[in-house]
């Protein structure tokens, strides 16, 4: 795999790891969380932020153990190797276009918790137990580049998600009104699987 085509992968990740981070399950319970327990709008940018690292963080861990795998079966695989990962991430994208939506777990933001701290705990292990799956294939697609693509790939996730999230929180606590992201809900899976598909046919017919 050339740099070139390398660098359309993390583009498509990037792209890929932002609209999921833009849905309203990533941004939306900081928001009603932080206006029910009275937070400063540093401080639940500062709680969205810590809740994107563990989000990452466990993605992050689940890409290392795929490209772990990968490195055990590319030796016994051969040349068909590409084959292999391009018709897999092909297959889960269309995955996702059957399926038709994505199930997120979900929080009544409306609530006030006893303690600041009970608040913060919640909403991180909430979303750090909801990795970006949706990304883990791409570790595959570049997993011939290397640790150095590994850390590219993984520096994508993070700022991406960062960004969806911290960006769509501070807007919402600015007054915009979920800026129709309901909707991006509802077609979620269907661009992330279109994506998938292309992508895994990119790998498997293009790779030089």
């Amino acid at each position: 795999m050339n740099t070139t085509f390398f660098a359309s992968v993390a583009a498509t990740g990037f792209a890929v790891a932002f609209l999921h981070a833009a849905l309203p399950t990533h941004w939306l319970p900081f928001v009603l969380v932080g206006r029910a327990q009275r937070w400063t709008t540093g401080r639940t940018l500062g709680v969205t932020l810590l809740a994107g690292l563990g989000h990452v963080g466990l993605t992050i861990l689940l890409g290392l153990a795929v490209v772990a795998a990968g490195l055990v079966a590319q030796p016994h695989l051969g040349d068909s190797f590409h084959w292999i990962v391009g018709g897999l991430m092909a297959a889960i994208g269309v995955f996702y276009l059957v399926r038709g939506r994505h199930r997120h777990a979900t929080m009544d933001g409306t609530r006030k918790f006893a303690s600041d701290k009970a608040a913060i705990t919640a909403l991180v292990v909430l979303l750090t137990l909801s990795p970006c799956e949706a990304f883990l294939p791409y570790y595959l697609a570049g997993m011939e580049h290397g640790v150095v693509g590994f850390v590219v790939l993984s520096a994508v996730l993070m700022t991406a998600t960062a960004a969806g999230m911290l960006v769509f929180t501070g807007l919402s606590l600015a007054g915009f009104n979920r800026l129709g992201l309901e909707r991006l809900e509802q077609y979620e899976e269907l661009i992330l699987g279109a994506a998938l598909i292309v992508i895994g046919a990119a790998v498997a017919f293009l790779k030089t």
